[in-house]
């Protein structure tokens, strides 16, 4: 405690206010103070401490004092503390309300909480040590006319330059937000070409590098995204828009639908787009719309896709060269292999989903090569064995 001084209570010039806490009590070491309960307030340069009935009562320790801080939990009937070592007292220290002190450190009580946000905002002003930056230019006090009409210009200008730094750090922040945002986004265009290099690269050796590595590549290269995505920015809007979007789908998507059978539902369409887009995401409506353009487009652009709806509604985006017949005849086989299948079950024997394991089983069914039992275990196929027998009955022929 000897290290505190006394004070006036006001900022000083390049002095700003951080935060102040109700309900503090001083503890000398582990011993209590001699002092009632107070406030304690936190600025760029000073822990200062007021008492809370008599506001003459102001004693300060400059924030260069501390040596290092510790949080004290709080226990039953005790208040959670902070416990601030100090370096010893100068020989030229200002007087203070104790002239020495046979501890080197000092606790604060919070007996109305608060410490945790105190504790983070010490922690701030201890690691950026703003009071090495800017020193605080002392008032001059003459007579005490002079010092009540200096009190008041001290408290708005110190207000005034509270809010005017935080603007300022504020604008500081904003800036170097979007000056990082256009770093990663150049980055970003740099790894996408030199993905399409590497892919290149692994197209022409092919057979010096193992399956398990050319899929491990081409998960990465997936994730490095489009280098120079459609956007309504760079193409406008309407039709045009759609139009040149349906062309980059057209090239993005035919490598993973002839990985995938030929077939993709629109919803794995979706999100396969938007994560190679990045940050220029692509909404539903856009995506349907860019879609519903590859039939149009498919003799000018030769675009190898076409957006196709099944009767239930379901959308899927599946090759120009899709063969309805052989998906119909897998169908077919898997289920005659196995005696009866459900969507689950196929789409698991063909790595699909659920979604266009249903579609496909539905589609068989349509065609007359399928039947169904849906009961409450749920729906299942069977070979439509009447349709088998049927193709063997003559019209006229006696049986």
């Amino acid at each position: 405690m000897d290290r505190f001084m006394w004070t006036n209570g006001l900022l000083e010039m390049n002095e700003t206010l951080v935060i102040q806490q109700r309900g503090v009590r001083l503890y000398d070491g582990d011993e209590k103070a001699k002092l009632d309960v107070g406030v304690v307030l936190l600025s760029t340069h000073r822990l200062l401490w007021r008492d809370q009935k008599n506001h003459e009562c102001c004693i300060c320790i400059p924030l260069s004092q501390i040596i290092f801080f510790e949080e004290q939990a709080a226990g039953i009937g005790k208040s959670a503390k902070i416990v601030i070592h100090l370096h010893p007292a100068p020989a030229n220290k200002e007087p203070g309300p104790f002239q020495r002190s046979k501890f080197s450190y000092i606790k604060l009580s919070f007996k109305e909480h608060g410490q945790i946000e105190f504790y983070r905002r010490l922690t701030e002003e201890m690691t950026q040590k703003r009071w090495e930056n800017t020193p605080v230019s002392q008032p001059i006090s003459t007579t005490a006319g002079l010092k009540a009409g200096r009190t008041r210009a001290v408290g708005i200008v110190g207000i005034e330059r509270k809010l005017e730094e935080k603007r300022k750090e504020t604008d500081k922040n904003i800036s170097e937000a979007f000056e990082d945002l256009s770093k990663l986004m150049e980055k970003a265009k740099e790894m996408v070409e030199l993905s399409k290099s590497i892919a290149s690269k692994i197209k022409d050796k092919q057979g010096d590098i193992t399956e398990d590595e050319t899929i491990r590549f081409k998960s990465y290269l997936l994730s490095m995204g489009i280098a120079d995505p459609v956007t309504r920015e760079t193409h406008g809007s309407g039709t045009h828009y759609h139009m040149q979007l349906a062309r980059q789908l057209g090239d993005m998507l035919q490598a993973p639908l002839e990985e995938r059978g030929g077939m993709m539902a629109l919803t794995e369409v979706y999100c396969l787009v938007n994560r190679a887009r990045g940050m220029e995401l692509l909404s539903p409506e856009d995506l349907v719309n860019a879609c519903k353009m590859f039939e149009s487009l498919k003799l000018s652009l030769k675009l190898p896709l076409r957006l196709r709806v099944f009767d239930s509604g379901v959308m899927v985006v599946q090759l120009q060269s899709h063969n309805e017949e052989e998906m119909i005849a897998s169908a077919l086989d898997n289920v005659s292999e196995k005696g009866s299948l459900t969507a689950e079950e196929f789409a698991k024997l063909l790595g699909l989903s659920v979604l266009l394991a249903k579609e496909r089983l539905l589609l068989a069914e349509k065609m007359g090569h399928l039947c169904r039992d849906d009961s409450v275990e749920g729906l299942r196929f069977y070979p439509n064995f009447v349709e088998r027998l049927s193709s063997f009955y003559t019209p006229g022929l006696a049986v």
